[in-house]
């Protein structure tokens, strides 16, 4: 019999970064996929993304239509461990897939600990400058199978006790998409979202949780520097956590300007193409550590929120700067000297690698029970 693979997604961003394992294992025929749709997909203030994962039409997708979604994380765990506790009691799943640091995957692996079930981490072993650093790292000591980007990443595994025989190097998934034949073409992108001006920046700021007292001074000057600039801009609601709000009001800010074009969300094909033709990319997003640098854009990395993910002295097409209105209008007029390319978080294999690696026998008859290994550290 096919074994189960259940992906659990909560987010536009973590569905683009597990959209190829999701297509390899729905072409193999080892295999059949699950796909649990949850959390910030859910919302329609934030584009109602989940229609994008049935577009896909995978052979078992389940929306938690009946889950509440919320700005606290808390809850939203909560809600998530007792939708898919109950989804994964019928299905029995021989293993879910989760991927990254969000709460929507930390219930998928504590669901699946608990309850006897293999759970696989995409891209564990990161760094950021917020509570998503801490989820992932918890993420990863209830999972069985890790599939990390660099061998950095394997490092801090290694560091947190975890075998090195359970650790997988395969880069980072999304950009197999990224360096594939099949996306889109600008124009048409451009004539989905209605964008008629020419060159462009993209803007995507996320809430910092651990630093709430701050947003509402740090996105006002980002905004101020945005409009003062005179920049034609693409700029993306934030995912839903706290603070989102405060965002959401200083984005108004963009109406009625015509070199401004604001969405709640893109869909993950059609954004790497805009990201790839764009002038640079500006915020906090996880894109501009990662996907820019793989088309050499150059990314201004604002604030705290993706420390320690990244070197300027190996990922060059970066600048970072706080959120000080003179300090972002320089590092905009700045872009040009940043146009590098950078694949150290992978080459465009991932989905190969990761296949490779579920098709083994040796990879499904690995013991459940893991053992932490201390380093005498």
């Amino acid at each position: 019999m096919k074994k189960k693979i259940l992906f659990v997604t909560g987010t536009r961003a973590d569905f683009g970064k597990i959209k190829s394992l999701i297509a390899s294992v729905h072409a193999s025929t080892q295999f059949e996929e699950y796909v649990y749709v949850c959390g910030m997909h859910l919302l329609d203030k934030f584009g109602a993304t989940y229609e994008e994962v049935l577009k896909e039409k995978y052979k078992n997708i389940f929306v938690a239509y009946d889950s509440i979604v919320s700005e606290n994380m808390s809850i939203n765990l909560s809600e998530v461990t007792k939708s898919l506790t109950g989804y994964v009691l019928r299905v029995k799943p021989d293993m879910i897939v989760v991927h990254g640091d969000r709460t929507d995957a930390l219930a998928g692996a504590i669901v699946g600990a608990l309850n006897n079930i293999k759970v696989a981490h995409i891209e564990g072993g990161e760094l950021s400058g917020t509570i998503d650093e801490s989820i992932r790292h918890a993420i990863s000591k209830f999972a069985h199978f890790h599939f990390v980007c660099n061998a950095e990443a394997k490092k801090r595994l290694i560091q947190l006790g975890e075998e090195e025989s359970r650790i997988y190097v395969i880069g980072s998934p999304d950009i197999d998409i990224m360096m594939s034949d099949a996306l889109p073409s600008l124009e048409s992108a451009r004539k989905r979202y209605g964008i008629g001006f020419g060159n462009y920046g993209i803007l995507m700021y996320h809430p910092v949780t651990t630093e709430t007292a701050l947003l509402k001074n740090n996105i006002a000057n980002v905004v101020s520097a945005v409009l003062e600039s005179g920049k034609n801009m693409i700029v993306i609601y934030p995912n839903n956590d706290s603070g989102c709000q405060i965002i959401l009001n200083e984005y108004s800010r963009f109406e009625g300007k015509k070199n401004i074009k604001v969405f709640p969300s893109l869909r993950f094909e059609y954004f790497l193409v805009l990201l790839k033709n764009a002038e640079f990319i500006m915020g906090n997003s996880s894109a501009g550590i990662r996907e820019s640098g793989i088309y050499g854009v150059p990314s201004i990395d604002l604030g705290t929120r993706q420390s320690g993910r990244y070197s300027v002295t190996v990922a060059d097409n970066i600048q970072h700067v706080n959120e000080v209105k003179k300090d972002v209008l320089f590092a905009i007029s700045e872009t040009d000297k940043f146009k590098k390319s950078s694949f150290i978080f992978g080459e465009g294999n991932s989905t190969e690698k990761f296949m490779s690696v579920i098709n083994e026998s040796e990879f499904w008859n690995k013991e459940i029970q893991k053992h932490f290994v201390d380093r005498g550290i």
